[in-house]
């Protein structure tokens, strides 16, 4: 039996008895997608705008924001990088299958996106606990963190601040997705309308690639 389930619009007819389709905000495809996009203006704000700190303390700072960089975990960074970079792939073919109208492969690959996100957690929350059991974490009292002077100290604070930030995103991408299953599953999501998985997956594709900015400046700059 096909897993394809059809979009059926509703009819509703005028005085003159002239038939019109129903059009509400989960069939406004424009409208979705200048909304979302507006949305994803306001998150490259936010980030561009810890970046712009970044690059104003390091230029002050940069032989101790070098010298901090030594002590981050390139391995499990590195791996975490791998991880966001297959998930973003997960998460393309998700859509491609669902506009292709193979809805159970899709889901299977939303499933996929969802595990590797919560393993890039998994991770992170790995590297922090060994970063603070170091005493590398701001208001640190370390010596080690101390001989690293201001700049050292501004280094882990905006690391902190900035994957701590990104992982809040990928948290709600998390829920998102499990949110999309719920409609997938409700035939709110079909081939025939899928602007939400859409933008879904222009999200996962926007915390990946800050991602791939926040990886090379606090793991590679030693």
């Amino acid at each position: 039996m096909s897993d394809v389930k059809t979009y059926e619009p509703e009819i509703i007819f005028d005085k003159q008895g002239n038939p019109h389709e129903v059009v509400d905000w989960d069939h406004d495809y424009e409208g979705a997608k200048l909304g979302f996009w507006i949305f994803l203006l306001t998150e490259m704000m936010i980030f561009g705008s810890l970046f712009l700190v970044y690059t104003f303390y390091s230029y002050q700072h940069g032989a101790q924001f070098s010298a901090a960089s030594i002590h981050m975990n390139r391995l499990l960074g590195g791996i975490n990088t791998f991880i966001l970079l297959i998930s973003t792939l997960t998460m393309g073919l998700s859509l491609a299958n669902l506009r292709n109208g193979h809805v159970a492969v899709c889901k299977k690959y939303i499933w996929a996106t969802i595990i590797l996100a919560t393993l890039f957690l998994a991770i992170k929350y790995t590297e922090w606990t060994l970063e603070i059991g170091e005493g590398f974490y701001p208001g640190s009292p370390s010596a080690d963190l101390a001989a690293l002077g201001h700049g050292g100290k501004l280094f882990f604070g905006l690391y902190f601040t900035m994957t701590g930030l990104h992982g809040v995103h990928i948290i709600v991408g998390i829920g998102v997705m499990l949110w999309l299953l719920s409609l997938i599953n409700r035939g709110k999501i079909t081939p025939e309308n899928f602007v939400v998985l859409e933008n879904t997956a222009l999200y996962w594709d926007f915390v990946h690639i800050v991602w791939i900015f926040v990886f090379p400046i606090f793991y590679l700059i030693y």
